[in-house]
C-alpha cells in the first residue's frame, strides 16, 4: 500500500507526542508530520484561541508543511477552530486546502464528521475548558445537528497544564459528567494525552469516547482516501468506515 501522508499544524507543545503513537500503531505506510503553528498568549480563552486560530498563524505552518508533501492536512486544535463559528471554521480550513492544494479540516469539523460516521446524534462533552469556551463548542456541534446531552468543565486555561495530564486526567473528565443519556462521550482537546488509553476509556464509560487527537488523525486519513481502520484506536477506527459521513465535509 503507498504511504499516506497527512500533514498536522499543531498549536504549541502539550500533547504532540500522541501522533508518533497513533503513527506507530497505525503502521508504516502512515506519515503524520507536525509542523508546531505559533502562539501568541496560551489561554482557552475567546479571544486568545482566536488570535491562535488567524489566518496568519496557520498559513505560516502551512508554508512548512510544504515540503512534506501531505495527501491532507488538519488544523489538529479544537478549540482554536470552533470559537470561530461553523461558517468560520470552514473558512478557516479552505483557506489552507486552497494554499497547499489538498484537502483540508480541522479538529472540531472531523469531532461532528466522526459523530455523524458512528451514526449517532446525542453526545456528552467532557472538556478541560472553562465554562465560556464549552459553550461555543455546544453551539459549534448543534450547527453540525449533534444533540449535546450534557456537557462538564474542568475550567483549566493553559494547553500547558493540559498537556502535563496523565491517564487520570482523561478518566477524570469522564467521570466527571452523567452521560447516560449520551451514545457517545467526546474528550476535546488536543494539548491532553487520550491516545494510550482510548479502548479503557470506551469500557470505562461503556460506550464510544472520541478524544480530539484521535478524531483529528481519523479525519485526515478519511480526507486522504483512505479507510482509517484498526482495532486497537477505540470504536471510531474499528468502525472502518467513511460512507456515512454526507454533507458536513470540508
Amino acid at each position: 500500500m503507498p504511504t499516506t501522508t497527512v500533514g498536522l499544524l499543531y498549536p504549541g507543545y502539550a500533547a504532540e507526542d500522541d501522533f508518533p503513537l497513533l503513527q506507530g500503531i497505525l503502521g508504516s505506510d502512515v506519515r503524520l508530520p507536525v509542523v508546531h503553528t505559533s502562539v501568541g498568549e496560551d489561554a482557552h480563552r475567546v479571544d486568545a484561541l482566536l488570535d491562535l486560530g488567524s489566518t496568519a498563524r496557520l498559513a505560516e505552518g502551512a508554508e512548512e508543511l510544504r515540503v512534506h508533501a501531505p495527501d491532507a492536512v488538519v488544523w489538529a486544535c479544537t478549540s482554536g477552530s470552533f470559537v470561530f463559528g461553523w461558517d468560520g471554521a470552514r473558512a478557516q480550513v479552505e483557506a489552507i486546502a486552497t494554499r497547499l492544494g489538498c484537502p483540508a479540516s480541522s479538529t472540531s469539523i472531523a469531532f461532528v464528521n466522526a459523530i455523524h460516521a458512528l451514526g449517532v446524534r446525542r453526545v456528552a462533552i467532557a472538556a478541560t475548558y472553562p465554562r465560556e469556551v464549552v459553550d461555543r463548542f455546544v453551539e459549534f456541534l448543534g450547527a453540525g445537528e449533534i444533540d449535546v446531552v450534557g456537557s462538564s468543565s474542568a475550567d483549566i486555561v493553559t494547553a500547558e497544564e493540559v498537556g502535563t495530564l496523565g491517564r487520570d486526567g482523561p478518566f477524570g473528565l469522564v467521570a466527571s459528567i452523567d452521560h447516560g443519556a449520551a451514545d457517545a462521550v467526546l474528550v476535546p482537546d488536543t494539548a491532553l494525552h487520550t491516545v494510550a488509553w482510548l479502548d479503557e476509556l470506551e469500557a470505562a464509560a461503556g460506550k464510544p469516547v472520541l478524544t480530539a487527537n484521535q478524531v483529528t488523525v481519523w479525519e485526515g486519513l478519511r480526507l486522504a482516501g483512505r479507510t482509517p481502520g484498526h482495532d486497537d484506536l477505540g470504536a471510531l477506527f474499528r468502525a472502518g468506515v467513511s460512507s456515512r459521513v454526507g454533507s458536513h465535509d470540508t
